[in-house]
């Protein structure tokens, strides 16, 4: 019988999935790394750090199953977007990767807007120039970073770089690469306009493949450190939220998708290209060839119940460890008790800044009417509906671009929540599905390699042969309640959005 191993390099770990060819996971693993913050806004990672976890996860699922390394057949890869890996001629990294929600870059977005034109960058890439993206991170090395920008001979995304130990090929998939801010992604290619007038040199961007096509094996020196078999196909994969429509069965129009992991994401499969026109919902290519898709992200929404976790919540981790239960489970439980609306507890979940409906580094979380009588619980329950108001402005914003559903399929950790499926029903106002498979990224990365080496005809014959629904939450009575609450939420950003820019100022003089 011939397996599928997905592996997705997250945020926070190395996630590593074994699917057999009817969708059943065999055996599924998770290696944490660590997250640097050498300055406020700033955030980094090893690419070292990745393949060692990379490299642990794999291990760890041949030593559970059953499964032999010659029976997998093939490899996918997806992982977190826009982090900027930079090598040298030998393929080493030439400093630590600046990630997805890093803050740096403010100044070097506002010079490429005014090289390439907002209306044209837009309509070129999908997107306007934002600090999450990876152009203007190459700019900030380029600029703050000369001698590190001189010995750079290729860019790679973070998934792309494990990919490069697994195999030695220097690739990109267009899904991952259309979050760049360098691909024209209507034509699915490299755009030489964007290229040119950022003085970029074309050495530096590796060759494009569609997601499911093969673009390299297993190399005798990545087999020993992975177990894994000389010679096994390696697909190009995709970013994270490409690879996530695919493992939850997103491959054309009328059914949208909401992921909670560390950030949110509202995604929508479009038949052609179609930017917005004002930038705030992002156009990129789908896993699928030849379909596209929109996209609004909340940096902070899974990261912010961690957030709070850490922070805010010890006993519930005390709690969890004494007894062998989540602490998220404890904080949702404890969210339960407490009515809708938080008896006016509101909380802007902006703690990395934030992408849509307000591209705005600057902003931050807000915990706006806290009194005498609020409790923890109330803290809890605030942060996840804050995070959940903050998921339907993407919503609404698609709505008002004529993207129509008529469900929501949900995945992610938030997911995983009773309590959080039945408050995004009411808030979205929308029956909120429930899939047989929670793994995300990393089972999508899986099916893409089915297609790559024969053993789904398409990306949809993967989906129907291994996806399924197996529940639905309808909105019921707390709908009408959240409303005014989701009101006052939207009137929050508007209030403090000068002050937020102003503090900015103050907590960096030093910036630009």
């Amino acid at each position: 019988m011939a397996f599928l191993l997905g592996i997705d390099i997250g945020t926070t770990g190395a996630k590593a999935v074994l699917i057999g060819p009817e969708g059943n996971v065999a055996a599924e693993a998770m290696t944490e790394y660590p997250l640097f913050a050498p300055r406020p806004g700033w955030s980094e990672q090893e690419p070292a750090d990745w393949w060692k976890a990379a490299q642990t996860s794999i291990r760890r699922l041949f030593a559970q199953s059953l499964v032999k390394p010659s029976q997998v057949a093939g490899i996918g890869l997806s992982g977190q977007m826009h982090g900027l890996v930079l090598l040298d001629r030998e393929g080493r990294p030439l400093r630590r990767c600046i990630m997805w929600n890093d803050q740096r870059t403010a100044k070097q977005c506002r010079e490429i807007t005014d090289r390439v034109g907002r209306e044209r960058l837009i309509r070129l890439t999908g997107k306007p120039a934002l600090t999450g993206f990876t152009a203007g991170k190459i700019l900030w090395v380029r600029e703050y970073e000369p001698e590190v920008f001189a010995q750079a001979a290729t860019l790679q995304l973070p998934k792309d770089f494990v990919r490069y130990q697994l195999t030695g090929a220097l690739a990109m998939d267009v899904a991952d690469a259309s979050g760049t801010n360098l691909l024209d992604t209507g034509r699915r290619q490299w755009s030489d306009e964007i290229i040119q007038a950022l003085d970029l040199p074309r050495t530096l961007l590796p060759q494009v493949y569609e997601c499911a096509q093969v673009c390299g094996k297993v190399t005798a020196e990545a087999a020993a450190a992975t177990g894994l078999t000389e010679g096994t196909p390696v697909v190009a994969g995709a970013g994270d939220q490409a690879a996530q429509s695919i493992g939850t069965g997103i491959t054309g129009p009328g059914t949208i998708s909401v992921t909670i992991g560390t950030s949110g994401v509202v995604f929508a499969a479009t038949d052609s290209y179609m930017p917005d026109a004002q930038g705030r919902l992002h156009a990129y290519c789908h896993a699928v060839p030849g379909k596209w898709h929109l996209m609004g992200v909340t940096l902070a929404a899974g990261g912010s119940l961690r957030w709070l976790r850490d922070t805010v919540c010890e006993s519930e981790k005390t709690r969890a460890a004494a007894s062998g239960q989540d602490a998220y489970d404890l904080m949702t439980e404890a969210a339960s008790r407490v009515p809708p609306g938080c008896e006016g507890l509101l909380f802007l979940p902006y703690l990395s800044g934030e992408r849509t409906p307000y591209p705005d580094p600057d902003a931050r979380g807000v915990f706006s009417g806290l009194s005498l009588t609020t409790t923890r619980a109330h803290i809890i329950r605030a942060v996840l509906e804050g995070v959940t108001f903050s998921l339907r402005d993407c919503l609404d914003l698609l709505c008002s671009l004529g993207v129509c559903f008529g469900r929501i399929r949900v995945s992610g950790g938030g997911a995983r929540s009773e309590l959080w499926r039945r408050m995004m029903a009411d808030v979205f106002n929308s029956e909120v599905v429930e899939l047989n498979v929670m793994q995300g990224a990393c089972y999508g990365a899986a099916l893409l390699a089915g297609v790559g080496v024969g053993v789904f005809q398409d990306a949809e014959d993967a989906c129907i042969r291994t996806i399924r629904e197996i529940g639905s939450i309808w909105p019921g009575k707390n709908r009408a309640v959240y409303e005014p609450y989701y009101e006052r939420f939207r009137a929050l950003y508007p209030a403090l959005k000068d002050e937020f820019g102003r503090m900015g100022k103050v907590t960096d003089p030093a910036r630009e």
